[in-house]
This record gives C-alpha cells, structure tokens and sequence, in this order.
C-alpha cells in the first residue's frame, strides 16, 4: 500500500495534480536537456508534453502555423515553440524570428485524421550556445512514445492521395541539408512574413516576442488559394518549398537560383536563366523558367517529377504536389515578359 501511494506521488509530480489536497507543480520543459550537449534518446525526455503521446503540449509550449506551409506528402504537421522563461523572440523584419538560446522548435509529421491519425515522426531543433541542433524523434507502432533515430528510417504510408509510398524520416546529417546557411544550421519556417499578424500580436502581448514584425503576414493562406493572386500564390511556394536552399549561401546556391520572396531580380528567380549544368535534371530545357511556356520551364518539369535526381526538391518529398505546380505552372504561363510582382 505504501509502494502505491509512493507510486501515485510520482505520477502525480509528473503530470500535474493533487493527492488528499496537497498540490503538485504542473510538467515542465527540461531546459538543461535542451541547452546540454547530449543527444536525447526519447522526445519524452524534453518535457515538450504533457502526455507520453505528445497530444498535449505542456504550459510554455506554444502552437504556430504557417499561412503556406512546405508539402511533406501531404502530411499533416503540428507545430510548436518553446522559449525558456524570462526570454523572448526578436523580430527581424519579415524574416525568421531571432530565437534565444534555450529555444527549441518541435514538429510533429502526422498522417490520417481523428482517431486514425498517426504521428510518425516529431523533428526538434534546439537552439544551444554553439548554435542550432537538428533532432529527429521516430514515433512506435503503439503511438505511445518517439525514440531517436539518428540513422533516419524508411516506413510504408498511405498518403492523404491515396499512393502508397516508402516514407523517409532524414537521418541527423540530412536534416542539415535543408536546415543549412552559410554552413550554420537555423530554422526556415517560423518566418514573420508566413505567420498570421493575430499570432504575432498574441505573441508580443504575452511578452514572447520583442515587437510586431514589420512586413508579417505577407503570404498567402495556402487554404484559400482560390481566392489569391497566382503570382503571389506561386512566389511564396517557391520561397518556402525551394528558398531554403535555392538562396545565396544555401546548399543549392551554385545553381544560381535565388527563389526567395524578397528577390525580384527575373533572371535570378530563373526567368530565361540556363541551368548551370544541363544534365538529366533538365530534362532537355534550355531555361528554369520560359515565360508563357511551363513546359519548357525546367522548374516544372522537376517539380512534375518524383524520379530521384529529376525531382525538386530533392529531401522530404517521394510524391507531387499537384497543387504547387498547378499554381507555379499557371504562373508561368501568365507571364508575358521579365517583369517580376508578388
């Protein structure tokens, strides 16, 4: 009996609660785990949720979303921030919120709806003194706890189009592929400019958050594409599908593209710009993009692809996102000439 109580104590110390009127503090974030220089074995040992499931993030975990989110096969994601208490985000412009040391940034990849929905993954980013540490977590069968899976993982999915694909969960390195500038790793969502001005005002009156960016809320609601320009549409899913590394100092740079939303120099952006080397990504095109001819565009003719080597881009995708390049193709076919808007 007294082993039992002893026991219900703990669980009780973990979860938040209260034992014959005596309360017990709510679960809180590890900061040490979080700014330390070890590699989790479980997502758990964050404190990120309440639960071992991750269904229920605990206080000082916050949720964001992106006004257009990056295609993952259509996978559903749940996004979170962490801040250590007493600090704050700085804006900088529209670009990527400044996190403090001590932040992290948690991503949940999750397919299927209600009670079937699936989580799959969950990818951290910790923000320690030396930098940024890329994290991914793999979720079991049982969908009771994530594991560390710095080899990655390949895992059989349905996807929301109903094909069935190998899904690749990246190993530690190739998170890096992405998350990469000037050879640092940083984050790439949490952007000013694809974040909703509610969320950032929620954020700056509850003290996370130094001051309401300027030029946020500038992307379109992916949601409601039928109701938004197709430049506009086009541009921001070039910037967050393809920016991260198609911009000077990013993994793509020697290609000499740069499709990030504050570019407006055509050539740049592909427009009657020669591939640098024209291989069989090329498809046999002479230009990323031709105007009013999406299908000498080699910027379609890769995204139209799941081929490996012909596919852009080349990590977190084994399917087409037929949205995107029903909006970039019609981009470019609206084009009469070099001028570039948004």
């Amino acid at each position: 009996m007294r082993r039992s109580f002893a026991l219900l104590a703990v669980s009780a110390l973990a979860f938040g609660g209260a034992i014959a009127g005596r309360a017990f503090p709510p679960p809180q974030v590890n900061d040490y785990v979080i700014a330390g220089d070890t590699l989790p074995r479980a997502l758990a040992d964050f404190g990120f949720f309440a639960d071992s499931a991750g269904r229920e993030a605990v206080s000082g975990v916050t949720s964001y979303s992106l006004n257009t989110p990056l295609f993952s096969d259509g996978a559903d994601k749940l996004r979170y921030i962490y801040l250590p208490a007493g600090t704050e985000m700085s804006a900088d412009g529209d670009g990527l919120l400044q996190f403090p040391v001590g932040a992290a940034i948690i991503k949940t990849f999750a397919f299927g709806e209600g009670d079937e929905q699936r989580f799959i993954e969950t990818r951290v980013l910790l923000h320690r003194a030396d930098g940024w540490t890329a994290l991914p977590y793999r979720w079991d069968d049982a969908q009771s706890e994530a594991k560390l899976a710095l080899a990655g993982a390949r895992l059989p999915i349905t996807t929301p189009a109903g094909e069935q694909i190998s899904y690749r969960i990246p190993n530690k390195n190739e998170c890096k592929t992405c998350h990469s500038k000037d050879g640092e790793v940083i984050p790439i969502g949490p952007k000013a400019r694809n974040l909703s001005a509610e969320w950032l005002s929620a954020m700056v009156e509850s003290g996370q958050l130094d001051a309401f960016p300027e030029g946020a809320d500038m992307l379109p609601d992916w949601n409601r594409r039928g109701e938004k320009a197709t430049t506009s549409l086009a541009r921001a899913y070039l910037d967050v599908n393809c920016a991260h590394c198609h911009q000077p100092g990013g993994g793509a740079s020697n290609s000499g593209l740069d499709l990030r939303w504050e570019q407006h120099d055509p050539h740049a952006l592909g427009v009657r710009k020669p591939p640098v080397a024209a291989g069989r990504g090329a498809g046999g095109h002479t230009v990323s993009i031709a105007p009013g001819d999406p299908d000498s565009s080699i910027l379609v003719y890769r995204m139209n692809s799941a081929e490996p080597g012909i596919a852009m881009p080349e990590l977190g995708r084994s399917t087409i996102d037929h949205d995107g390049v029903e909006v970039v193709r019609r981009w470019i076919a609206e084009m009469s000439g070099t001028e570039i808007t948004q």
